[in-house]
């Protein structure tokens, strides 16, 4: 999976489309990412102790990673990643305008 926590990406399909967030948290096992304020749903918590009230908090679910692509530094736009060597290291390398993505 090539996009990673703290990537600036951008919703490419759903009820967030067109919307940009930062990844917080990477799932590779299932192929999904946790984007900040997006894919929000209602959840009921219940109370913790007892006289305490519940809750009902937005949270944000995961979303399948081909929704989103990442945003490219230089020019604001969504692109594509692809992987390179250099300096005998792999490197994650922007299609739209061939700069490393840090």
């Amino acid at each position: 999976m090539k996009i990673k926590k703290d990537d600036n990406v951008i919703v490419l399909s759903g009820k967030d489309r067109g919307k940009t967030g930062k990844v917080v948290l990477s799932l590779p096992r299932q192929n999904k990412v946790i984007v900040s304020g997006l894919n929000t749903r209602k959840v009921h918590k219940r109370p913790k102790k007892s006289g305490q009230k519940g809750q009902i908090i937005d949270q944000s679910f995961p979303m399948h990673v081909s929704n989103v692509m990442i945003i490219d530094a230089k020019t604001n736009k969504g692109t594509r990643i692809g992987i390179e060597e250099r300096d005998g290291k792999r490197v994650r390398i922007s299609k739209r305008s061939k700069t490393v993505i840090e």
